[in-house]
């Protein structure tokens, strides 16, 4: 099923793959559902795979309006998404963007979730000054986004320090993330950026203790800050495991898929 229209009228592009236990993924910022490849077929024999893209990306709308963008409205989509599927609940996988998204959903429609796995994300910025601060560069970057275009976007992102470690990556497989990239709107990653921007979302810390589901959280060796953000977020999680991934920086998923699925299958098969 391509797309499906969800109760705000917009259209989410969905990829569903495999058999077994409904396992939802949401990707990162300026990814879509093609960016779980590495790690889908190791998945897919045992677990139905729910991929869509968010919002703004891939080939789903990116409506004009940043007020759908937000994260409450997005997590409301996919629960209907969900109800569509006839899936009570579901296994719920989220990456850097998609995990802060993934974490909301399961804080806020907590008993359509049977686990939790949360890859380099955060409740937020705790702070309403750190957010506040935030939301402009999100704003300026937004604004950068729709005046230079999409080429001027991919070539600013792909230069951050966030994505050194992918330095040593295979070019075909780096070629491959770019033409991913470069599919995307520049409307709809500006309006992404302004709905759901780590400046926009209000802080989850506070609501951590209250997370009662099992929770896996994962972030790279060479991610020190996402990994210092999860080593708290474990302490503050009941019973949540904590997997600190070798030889991977932000995307583990992408550049060590191995360990990725080995500690994902064994998360899940303990369930």
């Amino acid at each position: 099923m391509p797309l499906s229209k969800a109760q705000s009228g917009h259209q989410y592009h969905l990829d569903i793959i495999g058999e077994g236990a409904p396992l939802l993924l949401l990707h990162g910022f300026s990814g879509d559902c093609t960016t779980w490849r590495a790690v889908a077929p190791a998945m897919s024999p045992n677990y139905r795979l729910i991929q869509l893209d968010i919002l703004g990306h891939g080939a789903s709308d990116k409506p004009a309006a940043a007020e759908y963008y937000r994260m409450y409205a997005i997590a409301a989509d996919i629960i209907d998404l969900l109800d569509q599927l006839q899936i009570e609940r579901a296994h719920l996988l989220g990456y850097s963007m998609g995990g802060r998204l993934a974490l909301y959903l399961a804080l806020h429609y907590r008993t359509r979730f049977i686990s939790l796995m949360l890859e380099s994300a955060s409740p937020g910025l705790a702070k309403a000054a750190e957010r506040e601060v935030r939301r402009q560069r999100d704003e300026a970057l937004a604004g950068k986004i729709e005046a230079q275009g999409i080429n001027w976007f991919v070539e600013y992102w792909e230069g951050l320090p966030l994505w050194a470690s992918q330095a040593n990556l295979p070019p075909t497989l780096l070629t491959e993330q770019r033409r991913q990239r470069l599919r995307n709107d520049p409307r709809g990653l500006a309006n992404s950026l302004r709905g759901m921007g780590a400046g926009a979302q209000p802080s989850l810390w506070s609501r951590l203790p209250t997370l009662t589901i099992p929770t896996l959280l994962l972030a790279g060796e060479l991610d020190g800050k996402f990994r210092r953000v999860n080593v708290a977020m474990a302490e503050k999680i009941p019973g949540a495991k904590l997997a600190i991934l070798p030889a991977a920086g932000h995307n583990s998923h992408l550049e060590n898929p191995a360990a990725f699925t080995q500690v994902l299958r064994s998360f899940l098969q303990r369930l």
